[in-house]
């Protein structure tokens, strides 16, 4: 059954707006990694060894995009590419933040370990 509440509306979209962005394996990963700081492309891979160079590229580009992280491109020899969170990036830290701490409940409750 469909709920008419336009407040109840409003709430799913926004969760799945913000589910859309942060969905899959490697894209929380990535947010945690930068937020240590500005960070080149093989930084970032040696903070997640499991990520394909592939996989990174892609995942990088798709947080470009929804605005959370920014590519600076330096004109150097060679050049240089880093990755930094943006303003928007940052703010996921308290969500993260208490994504962890419910994920430290649920190993002690469920897990056990």
């Amino acid at each position: 059954m469909k709920s008419t509440q336009p407040a109840c509306q409003y709430e799913l979209k926004a969760a799945r707006d913000a589910m859309d962005v942060i969905q899959g394996k490697w894209r929380i990963p990535i947010v945690i990694s930068l937020s240590y700081g500005t960070k080149r492309f093989g930084e970032i891979h040696r903070d997640i060894p499991d990520i394909s160079p592939k996989m990174l590229s892609q995942e990088l580009k798709a947080l470009e995009e929804n605005k959370l992280i920014t590519r600076t491109l330096h004109d150097s020899m060679p050049v240089t590419v880093e990755y930094a969170l943006t303003p928007l990036g940052m703010s996921l830290r308290e969500l993260l933040n208490e994504l962890r701490n419910w994920g430290k409940h649920f190993r002690e409750e469920i897990v056990g370990k």
